[in-house]
């Protein structure tokens, strides 16, 4: 995956005026998933943080907290790493675990990093100026919905039938339908949204689509269906229906494209901006940062089995290409 750069809405950083402590801060990690299954997305957190000069059992401790697909639990997580006095909460790639940590606390210093706008789901009173514990970065991919209508329809112009399967119980859901939705519009369509937020719905979900030539499904940015990307990739390539996600984790894992903000770097952004905070800057302070640039991804293997003919013009502007 190539470097991608980001772009900040603020031309000054101001340092916040608190004195460092001597000793070892200890960083409190709160996350929706489970750690196997977000090892790179991790690595790419860690590896920003060290780039900021905090490494792991070097001179910066680590208090996990892994929800491990039951977001339910994050508010108590949230609160056990509050208790135990941490020096910051990071929450990289989980925007239920943001909305955890703010609400469990608004002194301690929280890092997120997220697909959301952190003004819309309560995270901070705005871009440019936060304006309280809380900072971070954002890929805004819930805003990208109409772009990946877009493509697909490309890919696919005798598309007949589309579908969009969202988490009814996540915040990304409001976003990412209301884009959505304004893009099918510009181009007199109707996307039928479909709801799911357990594994039988996800199955009841794909089963319930039309099995006819035509259908297209589109699937809405959310950590609930990334930790299940594997099991979501096969069963729309058993069901032979052509879908579309926001990263390109989905198909290397065997789903058919991607479009999305290059999550590898918000997270390496999001690891400097936790070092920053962790050397006394303040989160009220700290703009948040957005993607600006972003990945296509295609399956050339699963573009096959289904029998659907990559046009040359997408194959050139992909930068992920699984063959």
């Amino acid at each position: 995956m190539r470097r991608r750069e980001l772009i900040v809405f603020a031309a000054a950083w101001p340092v916040a005026a608190r004195a460092q402590s001597d000793a070892t801060p200890v960083l409190g990690f709160l996350h929706s998933g489970a750690p196997e299954q977000n090892t790179e997305r991790i690595n790419e957190y860690f590896g920003g943080l060290a780039q900021a000069g905090f490494t792991e059992g070097k001179n910066l401790k680590v208090e996990y907290r892994w929800a491990m697909g039951h977001s339910d639990r994050l508010p108590a997580l949230a609160a056990e790493l509050v208790q135990s006095g941490v020096t910051a909460i990071a929450t990289p790639g989980s925007t239920p675990a943001a909305i955890a940590a703010k609400k469990a606390t608004s002194t301690i210093p929280i890092v997120f990093a997220i697909g959301a706008d952190p003004v819309e789901v309560g995270l901070v009173a705005s871009i440019g100026k936060p304006g309280g514990n809380a900072t971070g970065v954002t890929s805004r991919n819930t805003e990208l919905a109409a772009k990946r209508l877009g493509l697909i329809r490309e890919l696919l112009p005798g598309a007949a039938h589309f579908a969009a399967i969202v988490n009814p119980t996540s915040q990304l859901a409001g976003p990412f339908t209301k884009d959505l939705d304004a893009g099918a519009a510009t181009v007199g369509i109707k996307v039928e949204i479909l709801k799911a937020a357990t594994d039988a719905e996800i199955e009841a979900a794909l089963t319930g689509v039309p099995k006819q030539p035509g259908n297209v499904v589109l699937f809405a940015s959310d950590s609930f269906f990334y930790l299940r990307r594997a099991k979501i990739a096969a069963l729309a390539m058993q069901l032979r229906i052509p879908s579309i996600f926001d990263v390109p984790e989905y198909v290397a894992a065997g789903g058919l494209m991607s479009y999305g903000s290059d999550f590898s770097d918000v997270l390496h952004v999001a690891g400097r901006y936790t070092g920053r905070i962790l050397k006394g800057e303040n989160p009220a302070d700290l703009p948040v940062a957005q993607s600006a640039k972003f990945t296509l991804a295609i399956n050339l293997q699963t573009a096959k089995a289904l029998g659907v003919t990559v046009p040359p013009r997408i194959l050139a502007l992909a930068d992920q290409v699984v063959e």
